[in-house]
């Protein structure tokens, strides 16, 4: 299953049942990044050197880091839904249809 990191912002509620699902996910605050309203150009950096994909609803601002920056470990990008279970699942569903996470920008639209 994929390695991911989610942002600050991400719904603990769908991490939760990611983790679930079977991924392996790292939160920002799990990483010791809580609180500190760190950059999304950081976020990638940190996910880049922990080899994982980011997981984010902040869709504007990492599809331009993707286009700046396509050497990452792949980034996720999702719209909001506070369906968390459904979120989930629809994440997961793109996740395990990708053969190749690195460089990649999924797109998951919900609800």
């Amino acid at each position: 299953m994929a390695r991911l990191f989610a942002d600050e912002n991400f719904p603990l509620a769908t991490v939760s049942e990611l983790r679930r699902l079977g991924h392996d996910i790292l939160t920002v605050a799990e990483a010791g990044k809580a609180n500190q309203k760190t950059p999304d150009p950081q976020i990638l950096s940190i996910a880049v050197r922990l080899n994982r994909a980011v997981l984010t609803e902040n869709r504007r601002h990492f599809i331009l880091l993707h286009r700046k920056h396509p050497d990452h470990a792949g980034i996720v990008v999702c719209s909001c839904d506070r369906d968390f279970g459904r979120q989930a699942r629809r994440i997961h569903e793109v996740l395990i249809s990708e053969i190749h996470l690195a460089g990649a920008l999924l797109r998951v639209n919900v609800g």
